[in-house]
């Protein structure tokens, strides 16, 4: 995404600010929650897009990400990819840190269902292609102007 958009994007990724910045686990009312909402703020107030990816259950993030939304002065999309608990294995087996946590470990923060349930918020199935996935959520990003900030 950030190579077709170009500069100005900003990439706030949920594990790097909680596993490696704080060194925290996935807890409800963590300091990562707090954390992310900061960097988020700042980066779509200095005027970047903003993607914020992770594993963000509604019950943890969601009020978070809600609140983001409702502040945000530009387009706000949100998208949840739903992949089977055995396709995110496998995809997770060919990362670079898939040495880091094993599937026993994912099981415990798989959920069925991690969709927000808010307005507009959109599916990408485990069947669209890296390709597709990417254009979907650019086009989504650049149908407003230039200057207007976006975060997933």
């Amino acid at each position: 995404m950030r190579a077709r958009l170009g500069r100005g994007v900003a990439l706030v990724q949920q594990d790097v600010l909680r596993r490696v910045v704080l060194r925290e686990h996935d807890v409800s009312g963590g300091l990562n929650i707090a954390l992310i909402a900061t960097v988020c703020r700042f980066s779509l107030d200095a005027g970047y897009h903003v993607i914020l990816e992770g594993i963000l259950s509604a019950a943890r993030y969601g009020a978070m990400m809600c609140r983001l939304a409702a502040d945000h002065r530009g387009r706000t999309c949100f998208f949840y990819l739903d992949v089977p608990f055995e396709e995110t294995v496998r995809r997770h087996a060919t990362r670079p840190q898939a040495g880091e946590f094993t599937p026993e470990d994912m099981r415990g923060w798989y959920g069925a269902s991690g969709c927000l349930d808010v307005p507009g918020e959109q599916i990408i199935s485990a069947a669209s292609t890296v390709d597709a996935s990417v254009t979907r959520i650019v086009s989504c990003m650049s149908e407003h102007e230039r200057d207007a900030r976006s975060f997933e």
